[in-house]
């Protein structure tokens, strides 16, 4: 007796087919649990404690994001960079990112390490994240100890805290999608949508406990003053959370590498989701021919019987990992469907509009709010005044981080009641409102009032994109499965998610591009917010009519 089903490793990749031969010499031993003929099967399910581990290191990444968020423009603004540049320096990062990142989201899904496909990427991001941090965070105080001409320091301090800017941005940024890849590699569909909101959870209390630690006031505290500055001490609290969580994340998760061959035996461990990871075990019956076949390229005809002599057979038409180059890479992000290509213009002006208030929020807290100038002398009660906006704007970043991890709590009561589209365009309609009234209101409570509902778009930007994203995938092995249909080997779940986030960076660069010039249009930095909330608004409209949900 036959039956065909595909065998997932412990990485969570599909195991393409194979033929197996099965003759059974008893017929009265127990057999594997029966797999629904519609429904693909799935990677072994994860504990709770492994979800954690792997979702922790979106709080240390959110972390991080609070302290360049908070201080980068202040920082950049204080080493004497001009107005007019500013904001290209959100550019540089983006331009890279977004060429590279589906490239090496695709290269991700043919990595053949030892440690698996995803980790060594996400291992080199966050060693760049650190880097980039120290030198935004430290280059002004290092470059002051080191060079006493004040010309040479003035421009040697713009260099290196902007490169370290671009350095941290481009790598925080081009993290998420190898995480979210290895997320999806892993995990089951109901442990992806599990994990998902854990990320944003953490998401939210990384921001938050961030933005808070930047909104004290460190000068005058004796940690402040031991260290130099409060630059430094957020830096410590910074690269401390992130490495342990970052090592943590490494830990998380087992990642069988591409190309690994996997045994019968194993196979058959891996089915039951045994519990000694790591390990291989005999199982209590049944012999097994350990006839090795590539972890990718294999799946399991018949039904598992005791004393069951199983011989396994590449497939003939099996063929090795593809190379991918620049042009089959540009080809199968062209050949996108439809409702992928929706799901990311709708990412695009999701996060185009966030990051336009995101990133200069503290500077318009300092500017308008509090009418202060960050050009002035540093001594000055015109920089001082400036200076008290920006804590003041931490505290609105800081509550919307608290907000967004406690509505991606919520969202496990209102999803089952609004479905993904409500959601979807709920985030976007309370952000676009919340902007539009602080851009024409600028009262300082008001306004602290309105973060909350950047916490829900923020909450929102990181669940509900890749929720559907999940979704497709599930949809698509079900058709598979259904029509024998093969794997598109041109597109894996890396580029996927790579498509995805790489629209995070296309964002940066049409702010970069247009908020320089608006600002300079305007004269105000109020601009910002208002352009914001019509983008916001805008975005209502295509979330409700031209993305795909499930039926």
């Amino acid at each position: 007796m036959t039956r065909s089903a595909a065998v997932h490793t412990d990485t969570g990749s599909p195991l393409p087919e194979a033929e197996v031969r099965s003759s059974s010499s008893s017929s009265s031993s127990s057999s594997p649990a029966e797999v629904p003929p519609n429904e693909p099967p799935e990677p072994p399910r994860r504990s709770l404690l492994r979800l954690l581990m792997h979702s922790g290191l979106m709080f240390g990444r959110e972390f991080c994001y609070a302290a360049e968020g908070a201080f980068a423009t202040p920082v950049l603004l204080s080493v004497g960079l001009p107005r007019s540049l500013y904001s290209l320096v959100w550019l540089l990062s983006p331009c890279l990112g977004f060429i590279l990142q589906p490239i090496v989201g695709s290269a991700s899904d043919y990595c053949r390490s030892k440690w698996g496909r995803r980790r060594p990427y996400i291992l080199a991001l966050g060693i760049l994240m650190v880097l980039g941090m120290t030198l935004f965070l430290n280059g002004d105080a290092l470059v002051t100890a080191t060079i006493k001409n004040r010309k040479q320091r003035h421009i040697w301090g713009v260099l290196i805290t902007v490169f370290g800017v671009i350095v941290f941005d481009f790598s925080a940024d081009f993290i998420d999608s190898p995480i979210k890849a290895y997320l999806f590699d892993v995990c089951s569909h109901e442990d992806k949508e599990k994990a998902l909101h854990f990320h944003a959870l953490l998401t939210g209390l990384g921001g938050a406990a961030g933005y808070l630690i930047g909104a004290i006031e460190w000068r005058n505290t004796s940690l402040g003053q031991i260290l130099g500055s409060e630059y430094q001490v957020i830096y410590i609290f910074a690269a401390i959370i992130f490495i342990v969580l970052l090592i943590i994340h490494m830990f998380s998760i087992p990642e069988i590498p591409f190309g690994q061959d996997v045994g019968c035996q194993q196979l058959h461990l891996l089915e039951h989701n045994t519990p000694t990871y790591g390990t291989i075990e005999s199982p209590a019956s049944g012999q097994y021919n350990q006839n090795s076949y590539n972890s990718r390229s294999l799946s399991v005809i018949g039904k598992l019987e005791g004393n069951s002599q199983i011989t396994c057979i590449k497939p003939s038409e099996e063929k090795g990992s593809k190379h991918v180059t620049l042009k089959s890479l540009i080809k199968a992000l062209l050949s996108m469907p439809s409702h992928y290509r929706s799901l990311c213009v709708s990412h695009l002006i999701g996060w185009t509009a966030f990051l336009s208030t995101m990133l200069f929020f503290t500077d318009f807290a300092g500017q308008v709010m509090y009418k202060g100038n960050p050009y002035a002398e540093h001594n000055s009660t015109s920089y001082l005044t400036y200076e008290r906006g920006v804590e003041i704007g931490s505290w609105g970043l800081c509550i919307n981080a608290i907000f967004s991890a406690i509505y991606s709590y919520l969202q496990k009561i209102i999803l089952p009641v609004i479905g993904l589209k409500g959601m979807y365009f709920v985030g976007y309609f309370l952000f676009g409102l919340g902007t539009g009234l602080i851009g024409l209101f600028p009262n300082v409570l008001s306004t602290l009032l309105l973060c909350t509902a950047f916490g829900v778009m923020s909450s929102t930007l990181y669940t509900v994109p890749f929720n559907l994203m999940a979704e497709y995938h599930r949809k698509e092995k079900i058709e598979r499965t259904n029509s024998a249909t093969p794997l598109n080997e041109s597109r894996g779940k890396g580029i996927d998610c790579a498509a995805l986030s790489a629209m995070v960076q296309l964002a940066q660069i049409l702010v970069g591009v247009g908020v320089g010039a608006l600002v300079n249009l305007a004269g105000t930095v109020k601009v910002v917010v208002i352009t914001s909330s019509a983008i916001s608004l805008f975005g209502c409209c295509f979330v409700g009519l031209f993305v795909q949900y499930g039926q």
